[in-house]
């Protein structure tokens, strides 16, 4: 009993300020580059999807429920689905069930927070609660069948999807979403980050041509990848592999900053 309670406590906690900071974040990315929202792109593309429909952000959010279900179930973990789309398409469909104004509900950050927070507090408790039910050995079961499936979904089917999204967006998109998700695979272990970045760059490049601004982000997204590869040693365990003798220099870098991998 005292369980259950602190799982019902932590959660609407939890929940709370999930659902607080990601329905406001959406909300206030629809009034950028004005001010900074806090919400993925991906989530605004959906929300621009359902067309302000409340049933559509309703129907959307429910897709992504069983999913966000049985990840909590087998792994004990609440998925991206929970603050990237469950949450932000249930505040804009109960914001929006008697007032269709944007201005009003989708758009404005203070009506999204309230909502989102309601939201937040409601579905993870019934996540976590119903999760905390569940016989363990029944939760042992999920995980075996469950972690593999993440593993593959996370490494290789989403990336091979984003780089078909970049190929089929055109040849210079195609091009850089190549080179910096091999990049993104081998300095990060997932290639998914460094194709985004290709796609903005090339599409950015297709839409504008080298401006300062393509120019400025392809030199931000390099400096990241330079920066990323210090900093988790891939530059020291490429050297290694390749058989190539290490400057004593770099070494003493690593050992300063205490990023020498292990």
């Amino acid at each position: 009993m005292n369980e259950t309670l602190t799982v019902l406590l932590e959660s609407l906690v939890i929940g709370g300020l999930i659902g607080f900071g990601a329905s406001a974040g959406v909300a206030r990315m629809f009034h950028a580059p004005k001010v900074q929202g806090m919400g993925a792109f991906r989530t605004l593309g959906e929300l621009n999807a359902c067309q302000n429909d409340p049933v559509a952000h309703f129907s959307f959010g429910l897709g992504f429920l069983f999913n966000a279900w049985s990840s909590a179930v087998g792994t004990g973990a609440l998925t991206s689905d929970v603050d990237h789309r469950i949450v932000p398409h249930w505040s804009a469909a109960v914001a929006m069930a008697k007032n269709r104004n944007l201005d009003a509900t989708l758009h404005n950050p203070r009506r999204m927070a309230l909502t989102g927070t309601v939201v937040g507090m409601l579905l993870v408790t019934l996540l976590n609660t119903t999760a905390a039910s569940i016989p363990h050995s029944l939760q042992e079961v999920a995980a075996q069948v469950l972690g593999p499936a993440s593993e593959w979904l996370i490494n290789p089917v989403m990336p091979i999807i984003f780089w078909m999204a970049a190929v089929d967006a055109g040849r210079r998109t195609g091009a850089w979403g190549t080179v910096l998700g091999g990049l993104g695979h081998l300095v990060m272990g997932n290639a998914v980050p460094g194709i985004v970045l290709g796609i903005v760059i090339g599409k950015g490049v297709d839409d504008l041509g080298w401006t300062k601004v393509t120019k400025s982000l392809a030199g931000v997204v390099i400096a990241l990848f330079v920066a990323s590869t210090f900093l988790r040693g891939v530059d020291i365990t490429l050297l290694e592999q390749m058989k190539v003798h290490i400057p004593h220099w770099l070494t003493q870098l690593h050992d300063t900053t205490g990023t020498k991998p292990q």
